[in-house]
């Protein structure tokens, strides 16, 4: 008798545990490769005082609610313990095996149609009809050149733990979340600090009339654009235009879509504090010596880099993939390589708001393309890249990642038999 496929997951953080739960839940057979000995990824070495930007209770994983005693932004410790209640509640990770990396996939025919070889990084080699790439996009540091002639401390934010971690005074590099959130911190333990912001930004807060935006039923009922233009006016009403700050940069534009969402509004407080001082790009550094483009010059002791992160995918050949912007090419609401079979993503882009339930669903369309592919259809990601235009970013807005999300789940709907129906609907909040 002939065995069931098995499917790998390389990873076991948060995508890569939703991708298991949910497929095995399907009735897949499955085994995932966790490099680290622990589930969770980087919420167990992320900054101290990292909160989620997005609320509790929409937050979490499907059958998996956060605790209730939990406040309603979870601090960096209480999302580790609740990603590590999830694999025990769920038995998880006696399907993961720890302290063993993916060295190495080739695609079994020309594009993988016929499945996949898997180099472990103990030499182990495996054969799987399909893989999922659950590896994240959040650990391999981006740091620009001019960080080189710098000759004091230099960390990126994923090296920074603490304010322990800062000698003499702090510059700040980078003003999206977590640059906001280390010049806050900093600032919050009264060290002198400098932050760099290039461009204007519209702040925004946690936090509208005492309740996450996304909870607001008077905003939720108006069309996107209204509800941008009410959501800006609200912002205006409370922090006021970005010359009250001294040296804040005018935003470009106030489309609140047409720029990455920055939820902070601790970082104007304290520039009105006078504990956080704004300064323009860098132009050169010199030793401790930072230039600017605006022709002023300091010293600093520690520089911190929050310039983001580079998408890697270190187990298999560039050439095998469409890179544009540094980003692998994607269909079907993000998961499908364009040159590939039998290959998926799960988590590698990030539609604003809640990101778990974003897992959630791609492993249930997942599931189903699955069944399309045991039931003999192995040319998938050609006829999504045929009539799809491919996807090259990370950051998306919501709804447009959600209606390509909806397209693709009709379109699976169409090429399967009622039988082949996944078990769970795909609703996301």
């Amino acid at each position: 008798m002939m065995e069931p496929p098995r499917y790998c997951i390389i990873g076991a953080g948060a995508a890569g545990m939703a991708a298991l739960k949910t497929l095995r839940e399907e009735g897949f057979d499955v085994d995932c490769f966790e490099k680290s000995n622990r589930v969770g990824g980087h919420w167990h070495t992320d900054y101290e005082a990292l909160h989620l930007i997005t609320p509790r209770d929409s937050s979490a994983f499907e059958d998996f609610p956060m605790p209730d005693d939990y406040p309603l932004y979870p601090s960096r410790d209480q999302v580790r313990d609740y990603l590590e209640a999830y694999a025990r509640y769920f038995d998880l990770e006696r399907y993961i095996r720890f302290e063993t990396g993916i060295e190495r996939i080739h695609p079994l025919g020309r594009r993988g149609e016929s499945g996949w070889r898997v180099v472990l990084s103990n030499g182990e080699t495996r054969y799987y009809r399909g893989v999922m790439v659950a590896n994240g996009h959040l650990w391999d540091p981006k740091v620009p050149d001019v960080a080189s002639n710098f000759t004091g401390k230099s960390l990126h934010s994923c090296e920074y733990n603490s304010v322990d971690d800062l000698e003499g005074k702090t510059l700040v590099v980078g003003f999206g979340n977590s640059g906001c959130d280390l010049a806050v911190d900093a600032a919050q333990h009264r060290h002198d600090v400098s932050i760099v912001i290039r461009r204007g930004q519209v702040f925004q807060p946690k936090t509208l009339c005492g309740q996450p935006r996304s909870e607001l039923s008077f905003l939720n009922e108006l069309p996107p654009e209204q509800q941008g233009m009410l959501t800006h006016l609200l912002i205006y009403a409370s922090l006021g235009p970005a010359e009250r700050y001294p040296g804040l940069p005018t935003p470009e534009t106030f489309d609140l879509d047409a720029q990455p969402p920055v939820v902070n509004t601790l970082l104007p407080y304290w520039i009105h504090h006078g504990r956080v001082k704004v300064m323009p790009g860098i132009e050169r550094i010199e030793g401790h010596r930072v230039f600017f483009t605006d022709g002023s010059s300091d010293e600093f002791g520690t520089i911190l880099w929050a310039t983001g992160f580079n998408v890697r995918l270190p187990f298999i050949s560039d050439e095998l993939l469409e890179w544009q912007e540094g980003v692998p090419l994607r269909t079907a609401a993000a998961i499908l390589p364009t040159m590939l079979e039998s290959l998926f993503f799960v988590g590698l882009c990030a539609p604003r708001g809640p990101q778990w339930p974003v897992y959630c669903a791609q492993a249930h369309l997942i599931a189903d393309m699955l069944r399309l592919q045991e039931s003999g259809m192995t040319d998938l990601a050609e006829r999504f890249r045929e009539s799809d235009t491919p996807e090259t970013r990370i950051d998306i807005v919501r709804r447009f990642w959600q209606a390509d999300f909806d397209e693709t789940q009709r379109r699976l709907a169409f090429m399967r038999s009622p039988t082949t129906l996944s078990k769970k609907r795909y609703g996301i909040s």
